[in-house]
């Protein structure tokens, strides 16, 4: 693993922009001079270490599996903060099996030793566009002989395809926030839309705050008022259940398909770290984490539950502690060990290692100066040596 410096494309914004990527500078916040695609840099990778991170990732991607297994049979939605109503509908919709469709890890890899899971984002992953469209032109540009560990796009449409059977008549609609600032998640939802489409399914697009109840049917619909049976939405499952209609959409599991589905609620909750480390203890690919507090480790960070963007979190070490803003965590805090991320010239890389259903798909990397990933942190493409 190296980080390399090559010469932008000229007119790279243009580029990046035709291709989907509308916020290749503003979605910073502030002033920062350093863009949000920053092609002046790249990392690239042997084969071999690929072949070996494709294993971990499926790996960990089945322990994850595993722990929701455990985590409904032993009833602990407490220890996820899962409110004790909404806890039935989750471990049914884990023994339907209800389909899900992707999710990406976040690992700290330095090319020397295993990947450590930080967290797994497996029910509103961003960095999609950019991690399967953007950086894969970019590499067709610039380093045509060699390849990339990217089959986002293809196994998104056979995944789709492998989906469409089961799900009921009707377009699936694809649900995005009014919330969102950036214009990030419009533009993820309308990529998720355009695979769909492409694996031959009808869509129709929807804001979630469009969504309306239908108390005499008891069903959602959408702003033309056609029933909405099948949902794929940009929109946590723990804000939904918050939310004035989080009980219709909860109670109404076997009426609507969800994408991703309620179980995954399970999986994008940082105390998964937790369970994981109980059910398989010293792991190559984990950090010890605790729910109880630190148990004397001297290095650690504390994590909300739910939190998202490295927000509220708290770094203690040796030499002194340091924590980020942020609202979160008043639903509780998950102990992680803090192994610093690597340094490459003064940047901190995490690569974001995507599952497509159950299989390992491709990579994102996002690096920062700082020791938190955050939304100032920016995103370099990658490519295999040849």
């Amino acid at each position: 693993m190296r980080r390399e410096r090559f010469e932008p494309r000229p007119g790279w914004q243009a580029t990046i922009e035709s291709q989907g990527l509308a916020f290749h500078t503003s979605a910073h916040p502030g002033d920062l001079t350093r863009p949000y695609w920053d092609e002046s840099v790249h990392y690239s990778f042997t084969m071999e270490e690929v072949l070996s991170l494709e294993e971990q990732v499926e790996e960990l991607h089945r322990m994850c599996l595993a722990a929701v297994e455990h985590v409904v049979a032993h009833g602990r939605y407490a220890d996820f903060a899962i409110p004790a109503w909404a806890a039935p509908a989750v471990a049914r919709s884990w023994e339907r099996r209800d389909p899900h469709l992707y999710g990406r890890f976040d690992l700290r890899y330095d090319g020397a030793g295993p990947a450590k899971l930080l967290e797994y984002n497996a029910d509103t992953p961003t960095s999609l566009v950019e991690s399967s469209v953007v950086q894969w032109f970019w590499l067709r540009d610039t380093h045509p002989d060699d390849d990339q560990w990217n089959s986002i796009h293809e196994r998104l449409i056979d995944r789709w395809k492998e989906i469409a059977p089961s799900l009921p008549t009707g377009p699936v609609h694809f649900a995005w926030t009014n919330m969102d600032e950036t214009g990030e998640e419009a533009m993820t939802i309308a990529y998720l839309q355009e695979t769909a489409e492409q694996a031959g399914l009808a869509t129709a697009a929807v804001a979630m705050e469009d969504i309306g109840w239908d108390p005499l049917n008891l069903r959602f619909a959408d702003m033309e008022r056609r029933v909405i049976r099948t949902l794929c939405k940009l929109y946590p499952w723990e804000w939904a259940v918050a939310d004035p209609f989080g009980e219709h959409a909860v109670r109404q599991q076997g009426q609507v398909v969800w994408i991703e589905p309620l179980w995954k609620m399970l999986l994008s909750n940082k105390a998964l770290l937790a369970v994981l480390w109980e059910l398989y203890p010293d792991h190559p690919n984990l950090l010890p984490a605790y729910l109880d507090g630190p148990r004397g480790m001297r290095s650690y960070i504390s994590k909300p539950l739910l939190g998202r963007e490295g927000a509220a979190m708290r770094v203690v070490t040796p030499g002194g502690e340091f924590a980020t803003p942020g609202g979160y965590g008043a639903e509780g805090h998950v102990h992680q060990e803090f192994l610093p991320l690597p340094d490459f010239d003064g940047q901190r890389p995490v690569l974001g290692a995507w599952i497509v259903h159950d299989e390992a798909a491709g990579l994102g990397i996002r690096e920062t100066s700082g020791l938190i990933t955050d939304d100032t942190s920016s995103f370099v493409p990658h490519r295999i040596r040849s």
